[in-house]
Parts: C-alpha cells; structure tokens; sequence
C-alpha cells in the first residue's frame, strides 16, 4: 500500500489528544511528516517524558502507521517557534513548582517522591529543594556521595538512585545547624543554585519551594521558567486557607496550578481496616471547585509516608501500601505536565499562518 506524506498526516488527524479533547494535527502538535521507503519519521511536539498520556498518544500514532503498512519513527520536539525558549536552564525541559501554603503539610515528601517517582519511571530528573530553612530532601533521598565543582565553580549534583539534587542542607556542617539568613542572602543562594548548577539534561526539575508566599518563592518564580505548580494541602481548615492563598499567587504570576494533592487525608486503622478523617475529609475539593484545578490525588497518614524519611522514597518501596497512592500521583502529575505544554503548543500554533508550520526533526 503506497501513501503520500500528505495523506499520513490526514490519517493523523484520527489521533485524539486524551486531555485537550482535539487531534494532533488540529492542535498543532505534529511538527513533520517525512516517508522513507517504508519508514515514517514523524516529529511531534511533546514534551513530557514517560507521561501516561504522551505514551498513549505515540501507540496510537504506530496504530496509524502499522494500518497503512509503515514503520514509525517517532521523535519529540518542542523548541522556541512554540515559546519554550529559555537561557535561564536551557537544558531542562520542565520546571515543577512544589508549594504549600504553609509548613508541615508533606510537601517535602511529596516532593522527593515525585521526583523518585518520575526517575523510576525513566526520566531523567533533578530536584532543588529551595526550601533555605528547611532542607529536607537529602534525608527523602539518600545521597551518593558529596556535590562537586567544576572549573568554572558550578556546583555538580550528587545523586539519589539517579536523581541530581542540591539542597542548602550540604551548605551547613552539622545536620542540625540552623540556615540563618536574611532576605538579600537567600535571594544569593537561590540564584546560585539557579545558574550556577551543572544539572545537565533534564526531562524535569522538581523544585521544593519554602512554605508559604514570601520573597524566596516570588523571587524563584519570576526567575525560573516554571511549566506548572503542584500545591500540597492537608484537609484541615487552616491548611486550606493557606493553600487558597498559593493558588492566588501562582495564579497572578500566570504559573499554571497542575493540581492539589491533599496529604493526610485520612487514617486507615491497621488493626480493623476502618478508616477515619482525623484532620477532616475532602478538604482539597473546595478549592478545587472554587478555582478549577485538578485533584491530583490523596494520599492517606501512614508510618511510611513522612514518618522521618529513613526508608527513603516510598515511591520504590514494592511493600509500601502507599506506593500505590504516589504512583497514580506521579503518572497523574506527568500528564497534567504534559497537557499545559501541549495547551501552548496549540495556543502558538493557532497564531501562525498555515504556511509557517515548523518542520523542525532533531530531538
């Protein structure tokens, strides 16, 4: 069966996006189309790696190529035509905001798994845990050995089991020395951290921001192209209140809001199974509701999820109850991820005369 270059790309346009409800071709996400004897090199604009939905769409595309009796080749690529030009970290395909609004609710723990989470699942992922006051990743995710420096003085990250971190806890001689630091000092770690840090390549960044709306988060946020938030609550009503206030901040920085997770969110009793709302239950769905972000998913109080972090991330914890609430939470997180980038893709896409399609192939 012969086909043109141009009808593969009308058979494309069967492929449906699972979250934006439009196909491929429609919403600009086919980058090129080229025939090769019986190979297909197609090159489409996603940019989230080892996203559930990413992965979805790439088999329905081999579907359509195998129908018509063609090998695909596929291959990812979303560049500055579509607005993700950056010189800030121009290695790293995707920032993620960590934040809650205030401390004590998990968000270090959900952090450290989602980072755990999105490298076991092949990405290549680093994690800055931003939080100056509190650093605690290094004790989520057990390093190997200390950071290095490179000629030019840049920080090279240690690793967790393939996860690059820095964090201000390998700043402080003694784990329990306090990081006592002003505003203008804070500012100068975090900047350091930001452009002096050899993270490499990267499919994400997982930045645990400080508690609350301060000046370290502000000035992270206008400094840093951040692909999107995930805002961790827990079902009590003073938690709620603070986290409403850190949807509102990410929202007048125009930082999209991937989702709340609210943590805690109830206590399976080990001995009869019941479970109970300690703190309350289905906290999180008000402020879903009222500003219409997604529930990312709640994941319940267990020794093993927060307790002290010595078991390390329960994300690769096979025996953990709990890993299975941090899985659906990282494959949930990597769509929203995925979605937002494609969202811009088509938004650019639909400012573009027909004619000025990129048709650019490199990965």
């Amino acid at each position: 069966m012969s086909i043109t270059e141009h009808e593969l790309k009308i058979k494309l346009e069967d492929v449906e996006d699972p979250d934006l409800g439009q196909d491929i071709v429609t919403l600009g996400l086919v980058n090129d189309v080229t025939i090769d004897d019986e190979t297909a090199r197609i090159s489409l604009a996603l940019n989230a790696p080892y996203a559930p939905s990413e992965m979805e769409v790439g088999n329905r595309v081999r579907e359509v190529c195998d129908e018509v009796g063609l090998e695909a080749d596929l291959r990812a690529h979303v560049g500055e035509e579509h607005g993700f030009d950056d010189q800030v970290l121009p290695q790293v395909r995707n920032v993620i905001a960590v934040a809650s609004g205030k401390g004590g609710v998990g968000k270090t723990t959900v952090a450290a798994n989602l980072a755990a989470g999105l490298e076991k699942r092949g990405a290549m992922v680093g994690i800055l845990d931003a939080d100056i006051h509190g650093p605690n990743v290094p004790k989520i995710l057990p390093i190997e050995g200390e950071p290095g420096v490179m000629p030019n003085e840049d920080i090279v990250p240690p690793r967790s089991d393939g996860v690059r971190v820095i964090s201000m806890g390998f700043m402080t001689e003694e784990d329990d020395d306090p990081a006592i630091l002003r505003g203008p000092m804070v500012n100068k770690f975090m900047m350091k951290f930001l452009e002096g840090v050899e993270w490499g390549r990267l499919d994400y960044l997982i930045v645990d921001l400080p508690p609350g709306t301060g000046d370290a988060t502000l000035n992270l946020l206008q400094s840093m192209p951040v692909t999107g938030a995930v805002v961790v609550t827990t079902p009590q009503e003073m938690a709620l209140e603070d986290t409403r206030k850190g949807v509102q901040m990410f929202n007048k920085h125009d930082t999209p809001v991937l989702g709340v997770v609210e943590n805690m969110s109830s206590f399976v009793c080990p001995s009869c199974d019941d479970e109970h709302g300690l703190f309350g239950t289905e906290g999180a769905d008000e402020i879903v509701d009222d500003y219409d972000v997604p529930l990312l998913g709640r994941v319940p109080i267990h020794p093993d999820f927060g307790a002290d972090g010595s078991k390390g991330p329960i994300v690769k914890d096979d025996d953990s109850p709990v890993q299975e609430h941090i899985e659906d939470l990282v494959g949930k997180t990597a769509d929203k991820i995925g979605a937002a980038n494609r969202q811009t893709v088509s938004e650019h896409t639909s400012d573009e005369p027909a004619d000025a399609l990129p048709t650019e192939t490199e990965d």
